[in-house]
């Protein structure tokens, strides 16, 4: 085998946009990660096409067992890489043996077996040669390792282990009974690692019964004809294949987006549900409604409509995938999210400065704060797009900073507006005496600097946890709360904040009061 040590293999890790991925042996990251929602019919799936050729290392486990992958290369200079895969000069140095050679390393401590981890590897070849059946050399059907045959297995067996790695005794010996392997073989893993060459044939199959963030690595080896180990392929090994995930439910979405359709599909109900009460107070007292309600029977009708499309968005993609229809579908949502944002900014800023209450018109200030809604609204849409179609770990700060800073700033610049507009209407309502408008009043400003604070806390936590994104287990870590930090908070604080003001400006008998 050539003497090649891969310090590059584990640099950066290929941010998974949807569960089913592409893999080929030109591919710069030679590792595939996502989270995973662990169940009895979740799995991973690693298929080739007719055109690969040669051998490759090939390992599949879950982040928390990345220590143990690989072999330090010098316990005095740092900057070296781990071994990662056995090779002649592995071999030469003592991080493996032949009986491991083609295949990933794993470094266990001492009391610590492979089956107590979530480790899958193999040395996995294409275009079995022909009378090369040994028995060292097995095929991807043999997953069992019975010498008997290899029945398969029965569904409702499978759904016995009550541990994500280990098999329980008395699994194992029903197995043995069945055929399937023997009773003496108590502490066969879920997916037990096939020994000698596995010639593929078949997809190769990782159950996942654990949630966590899984990873399928493997590194073309160019293998060298010897008494020990021939091949056919005298040239550097090409692959084509593609990484399934199927987590517990049944769609194209990554295990980080998919809590995203239960969240909309939530707040499609509430805000219809508000949208009925307010309808029916409306209804009640239609004769002593004021302008500023109009405007907010417009808005809860918007959300209603804006949170279906977030939910048939998420449902679209997680039944069909990227396309061309998701892409149309995306900006749809996204020119309707920034349009309930910059409307509800606009509306606040004209209500804080007493429209209708305290003043008749605006005047030109009315057209000041239609451009700033506006360039709100065309920020809005691109960061909107962004936080969907961006790869954090991959893109630049630079990049990400060009989304994020307008919006910021014309957040900021309504925040404002908003709060020196209101303290000036609660001053002219105490001026004129007028305790029922200014009580109102005094109520939205206690509301508004709430939700700023609220912001400000986000923001720090938020800016603290992205910092870390270039850090190597960074998705690993966040990849259950990634659209938590993004846009779920954002959008349940803006659920409390209009049903808030909503409640305070309710239709009622003393409207014109």
């Amino acid at each position: 085998m050539t003497s090649r040590r891969i310090p590059w293999l584990l640099l950066g890790l290929a941010s998974v946009a949807a569960y089913e991925v592409p893999v080929r042996d030109t591919d710069y990251s030679r590792q595939v990660c996502t989270g995973m929602w662990g169940g009895s019919n979740a799995h991973i799936n690693v298929s080739f096409d007719s055109t690969s050729q040669g051998q490759l290392a090939m390992v599949i486990y879950e982040w928390r067992d990345m220590e143990y992958l690989g072999k330090v290369t010098s316990m005095t200079d740092d900057s070296l890489p781990k071994t990662y895969v056995c090779t002649s000069d592995a071999m030469r140095n003592n991080f493996c043996n032949s009986s491991q050679l083609g295949r990933f390393i794993i470094d266990l401590p001492e009391g610590k077996s492979v089956n107590q981890t979530s480790f899958w590897s193999a040395r996995v070849g294409f275009g079995r040669p022909s009378g090369s059946g040994t028995p060292s050399d097995v095929s991807t059907t043999d997953f069992w390792d019975n010498p008997d045959g290899n029945p398969v297995i029965p569904e409702d067996e499978n759904t016995k282990y009550t541990s994500p790695w280990l098999s329980r005794s008395a699994h194992d010996a029903a197995l043995g009974s069945l055929g399937f392997m023997s009773p003496k073989r108590r502490d066969d893993a879920l997916n037990p690692s096939p020994s000698g060459i596995l010639w593929y044939q078949d997809p190769i199959q990782y159950q996942v019964r654990k949630t966590g963030y899984y990873c399928v690595a493997m590194v073309p080896v160019t293998v060298l004809s010897s008494s020990e180990d021939t091949t056919d392929v005298p040239y550097h090994p090409t692959y084509n294949g593609v990484v399934l995930f199927q987590n517990t439910f049944n769609g194209k979405l990554p295990a980080t987006d998919y809590p995203k359709v239960n969240f909309y599909l939530a707040l499609f109900l509430i805000y219809s549900i508000l949208a009925g009460i307010w309808g029916w107070l409306c209804y009640t007292h239609v004769h002593e409604l004021l302008p500023i309600q109009y405007y907010l029977s417009g808005l809860v009708g918007f959300l209603v409509v804006e949170m279906l499309a977030n939910f048939a968005y998420y449902r679209y993609l997680n039944a069909h995938g990227k396309g061309a229809a998701s892409t149309v579908f995306l900006f749809v949502v996204a020119i309707l999210d920034a349009g309930r944002n910059a409307l509800s900014f606009f509306m606040l800023l004209v209500v804080s400065q007493g429209l209708s209450v305290v003043r008749e018109s605006l005047g030109r200030t009315m057209l000041k704060c239609q451009l700033l809604a506006g360039a709100h609204f065309v920020f809005g849409v691109l960061y909107a797009v962004g936080i969907v179609e961006l790869e954090l770990e991959s893109t630049s700060a630079l990049v990400l900073l060009l989304f994020v800073i307008p919006l910021a700033f014309t957040l900021s610049g309504f925040l404002v507006w908003i709060l020196y507009s209101l303290n000036h209407t609660i001053a002219q309502l105490k001026a004129r005496k007028q305790r029922y408008k200014l009580s109102m009043f005094q109520k939205l400003h206690r509301i508004l600097m709430g939700t700023v604070l609220v912001i400000i806390i986000f923001f720090a936590v938020s800016t603290f946890t992205f910092s870390e994104r270039l850090a190597e287990d960074y998705a690993a870590k966040t990849w259950r709360v990634r659209w938590w930090l993004l846009d779920g908070w954002l959008a349940l604080l803006y659920l409390v904040v209009f049903g808030s003001i909503c409640f305070l400006w309710r239709p009622s008998a003393n409207n014109r009061r």
